[in-house]
């Protein structure tokens, strides 16, 4: 997993690529997240196009991100995630709780 974080306006976006799983993929997203929130960025996008794979771990760190920047008064959106990831937060019955968008375009301009 490789995790690169760039700046659209007041938005960072979390670019991840490779598989979101347990082990590497999931601290590294946790580690990226916070460190945003403890630099108060209160915007931040996160783009699963590049992820091939998510396990429960994985999971579980988008919905504790996204619990973390509620708590701390920010907002946490997901990007562009594949079919397959997409199955996989459905069949998690967690699409309801996270804003995903397909284009960049929209996910800036929903903050």
């Amino acid at each position: 997993m490789h995790v690169e974080l760039r700046k659209a306006g007041e938005v960072v976006v979390v670019e991840l690529d490779g598989k979101l799983t347990a082990g590497m993929g999931d601290q590294l997203l946790r580690d990226a997240v916070a460190q945003l929130l403890a630099d108060r960025h209160r915007k931040i996008l996160v783009n699963l196009s590049q992820v091939s794979f998510i396990d429960s771990a994985g999971v579980g760190e988008l919905v504790a991100g996204l619990r973390a920047a509620q708590r701390a008064g920010a907002a946490l959106k997901i990007l562009n995630s594949s079919e397959r990831v997409n199955s996989t937060l459905y069949l998690a019955r967690l699409l309801p709780i996270f804003e995903v968008y397909q284009a960049e375009r929209d996910a800036l301009q929903s903050f």
